[in-house]
């Protein structure tokens, strides 16, 4: 503000600009307006009742009624230029009609879009902007419910009946006991579960096929374009539902004869009070199969049947403990989860692959203890809610929309594999490359969910994989890798461990890693022998197949022989992520600490992330697993499987598991940056040049190394002896050419003074020369006394400088008595 101009957030920070956000509805937000009003203004009733029907603070977001009232919810904005407003929406619901408007300050329109909010999947929520004019701007937000226009009847009344628990274990007539309250008092009813409509005469009724109801109004027809979504959604709990009842067992596995072992409680159902703390509180839900809605292509890849889940809660003073069993039959089951001690109230979601009749059993038990006591009757486990989709006979709570015939046709279709449903059309579109579809929602385009790094989709669009290929690229070098010959289901055994009591056991892994067009090759079982035979008619679901699965084996000695016994298959890994060499991706983090690697190794490890949708306890957001691979050329083959030294159950808080898997096949290819070349030296005019990889070797396959070059060469010494001979020559050579010419120069400075010193001089000239020959008994040393002694460098000198400008020599000339003339 101080330069009125705008500057860029600090590094860390963001900003609206000159916008405005909420996203925080624990309250309604300064300038908010909420009304409810009722169409029928003639109807006094329905007018005073639609006051409180307003648009209601969720914490994340504000939701709007449910009834046959109109909720508005204004903000008026006063804009210095255009702009825009957008919002988050979730509208599933097709009873309600739901609007989005701006006006000005006049009450006009300000734009001539459409004002009906398209809606949306069921959890799918989706964004819609609008663009706003310079001025004042007031948005308006308003729903509307509907019934076909008809009244909605008003609820009906139950008459209220108190009676004791039986066995009644209790005494009415002391001082300060509680006495039972008067029956007769009428409260009304409690809506049906979704899918269910009330008649008068029957209650609760089911509605038929091709229609939907939420619980609360008459059946609706599905809407052409869409298709009903069977399954059994109970949340109201006025009586037991017909697939569903309550027993109870005492610690000893006997029947607690007529006493019921859950009661319902109207917005819940909750375990009763026991005869003993340790009896066992039983309800049972049958399902006779599942079926997918018609749309739904069979995804082999993804072998998603239907979901169950429940929302729960226990309060305890002991240590209570609440059963999940699943098996074909009420006789034959097997426990899926346990939840120990007090649990707050939470949701858990169980995933079925197999299209089977089933029965689900929740068994809630106080104390193990074997005393016949009631110390902790208060101890009790409730059940709010319970789902179970794509249910055979089930009833539709809601329409989904469903692709149709290429023709004008309004019967439902089913996509192609790689096929989803485009919301514009209704028609059956291919997915872009490198994306997967969602497993059992295939509308929209935004079902078709990118691949993750080095990953890739496979034919059908169901998942994706990797096709156990990887490229790095690093300050100018890449690595190829390929890890085809890990492809195939790899197990290993973590160390012996020992429970409390001193019973052995392991913990056994089996990871399948890549390729096979992402197929799950990888499964452990719930008893397997040493010999490898399965038992498939005990139980249910007693295999689990993933990418990444672990069980436990104890051994175990029976009739006389060995056997190993395994049991608790756990899913670790039922899709990829991704391929990288970083450490963390979308989350998962591959801690570096984990594994230990010796410092200055140029080779990084490749990590695949791996994540497991099954949820428990524990895991809210299901399992992951990193499989770290690293190239270790004393490792041949499949190589070694290890977990982390300070966490030996392969996980370090129960969610994400880790393993270094060591092995030559997890070298990059060998190129030409792996090997270098060693020139010989010349022996009898041969040279060899030799190719040998660098140490220590960390490839494998890719190129092979070139073959050895010999090529002629010259000696050193051969070189050495040419230059010796030529230097001696060439000296040899100087020292004669001096010498040479030192004895000319000699001879003739000699008869050129000799010449100059017996002339007879006369006005200055020389006489003529008879002869230059030196006569007989002449001694050519004769009295020619130089001035100076000169060297021979020194001599030649003379000679070249001494030369006049007219062609003559000037020679200092000393006679035998000591005197100097000088004669030109």
């Amino acid at each position: 503000m101080r330069n009125q101009s705008c500057k860029e957030c600090a590094v860390g920070t963001y900003s609206l600009g000159t916008g405005i956000e909420f996203n925080e509805w624990d309250r309604l937000p300064t300038g908010f307006v909420n009304t409810g009003t009722s169409l029928d203004t003639s109807d006094n009733d329905s007018t005073e009742n639609c006051t409180m029907s307003k648009w209601t603070p969720q914490g994340d977001f504000i939701t709007s009624n449910s009834d046959e009232c109109t909720a508005t919810l204004m903000y008026t904005v006063n804009l210095k230029q255009s702009g825009t407003v957008s919002f988050q929406y979730l509208y599933p619901d097709t009873s309600i009609y739901f609007e989005f408007f701006v006006q000005n300050d006049q009450c006009q329109a300000m734009n001539g879009e459409s004002k009906w909010i398209r809606r949306t999947e069921r959890n799918e929520w989706d964004h819609h902007t609008v663009q706003l004019n310079r001025g004042n701007n007031v948005l308006y937000w308003r729903t509307t419910g509907f019934s076909l226009g008809m009244k909605v009847p008003k609820p009906a009344l139950t008459q209220m009946m108190y009676k004791w628990i039986e066995p009644k274990l209790c005494t009415e007539d002391t001082k300060g006991a509680v006495k039972l309250p008067a029956s007769g008092a009428k409260k009304p009813c409690h809506p049906c579960n979704p899918g269910f409509v009330l008649v008068n005469t029957t209650g609760c009724q089911p509605c038929q096929y091709g229609f939907y109801s939420d619980g609360a109004d008459e059946c609706t027809k599905c809407p052409v374009g869409t298709e009903p979504v069977l399954g059994f959604e109970y949340k109201w709990w006025n009586t037991f539902p017909k697939n569903m009842g309550t027993s109870c067992f005492t610690g000893m596995g006997q029947d607690c004869g007529e006493m019921r072992g859950w009661e319902v409680a109207g917005d819940h159902i909750h375990s009763t009070v026991a005869s003993a703390d340790n009896n066992y509180m039983m309800l049972i839900m049958d399902i006779p199969g599942f079926s997918p809605p018609q749309s739904t292509l069979e995804n082999l890849d993804n072998p998603e049947i239907a979901r169950i889940t429940f929302i729960f809660e226990t309060m305890c003073t002991a240590d209570c403990e609440l059963y999940l069993l699943m098996g074909p039959t009420r006789e034959n089951t097997r426990s899926v989860e346990i939840w120990t001690g007090s649990r707050e109230k939470q949701s858990y979601t169980y995933i079925i692959e197999r299209n089977t009749s089933l029965a689900i059993v929740w068994a809630f038990q106080r104390t193990a203890s074997f005393e016949q006591s009631r110390m902790y009757s208060s101890d009790v486990a409730k059940i709010y809610s319970i789902n179970v989709t794509n249910v055979v006979g089930g009833v539709s709570s809601y329409c989904a929309p469903c692709a149709l015939e290429s023709t004008s046709g309004s019967s439902c279709v089913t996509c192609a594999p790689g096929q989803y449903i485009d919301k514009e059309s209704s028609k059956c579109q291919a997915c872009p490359p490198i994306t997967h579809l969602k497993a059992h929602h295939h509308y929209g385009k935004e079902s078709c969910i990118p691949c993750g790094p080095s990953s890739q989709n496979n034919l059908n669009h169901t998942l994706c994989y990797n096709d156990c290929k990887f490229v790095h690229h690093k300050d100018h070098r890449t690595w190829q890798y390929d890890f085809s010959l890990l492809s195939n289901s790899t197990t290993f055994t973590s160390a012996p461990r020992f429970t409390p009591k001193g019973v052995q056991y392991f913990h056994h892994f089996n990871i399948g890693l890549c390729g096979n067009q992402g197929r799950k090759l990888t499964f452990c079982v719930d008893n397997v022998t040493v010999e490898g035979g399965i038992d498939h008619e005990e139980g249910f679901a007693r295999a689990v197949t993933s990418y990444i699965c672990q069980s436990t084996l104890v051994p175990s000695d029976v009739m006389g022989f060995r056997t190993i016994v395994s049991s608790h298959p756990i899913n670790l890994a039922d899709h990829l992520i991704g391929v990288t060499t970083q450490t963390t991706l979308e989350n998962i983090t591959a801690k570096a600490d984990l594994f230990p690697v010796e410092k200055g190794r140029a080779l990084p490890d490749i990590i695949f992330f791996y994540k497991s949708t099954e949820s428990t306890q524990t895991c809210k957001n299901g399992r992951a697993s990193t499989v770290r691979l690293r190239c270790s050329p004393a490792n041949i083959g499949s190589g070694a499987i290890s977990v982390p030294r300070k966490c030996q159950e392969g996980t370090c808080d129960g969610c994400t598991f880790h393993f270094l898997w060591e092995t030559m096949e997890a070298c990059p290819l060998c190129s030409k940056s792996d090997y270098h070349e060693i020139v010989g030296a010349c022996i009898n005019g041969i040279q060899k040049t030799t190719y040998v990889w660098w140490e220590p070797k960390l490839c494998k396959e890719g190129i092979a190394l070139p073959e050895q070059k010999v090529a002629t060469c010259k000696t050193v010494d051969f070189f050495l002896k040419i230059g010796i001979i030529t230097g001696t020559i060439t000296a040899l050579l100087l020292i004669i050419t001096t010498c040479y010419f030192y004895k000319k120069n000699q001879k003739l400075e000699y008869k050129y003074s000799k010449l100059v010193m017996n002339a007879n001089t006369k006005d200055g000239e020389l006489p003529a020369v008879d002869s230059c020959a030196i006569m007989e008994g002449e001694d050519m040393e004769d009295d020619l006394i130089f001035m100076s002694r000169k060297s021979l460098f020194g001599k030649i000198k003379s000679i070249a400088t001494k030369r006049t400008s007219d062609g003559f020599d000037c020679v200092p000339l000393k006679s035998s008595s000591g005197s100097v003339d000088m004669d030109m």
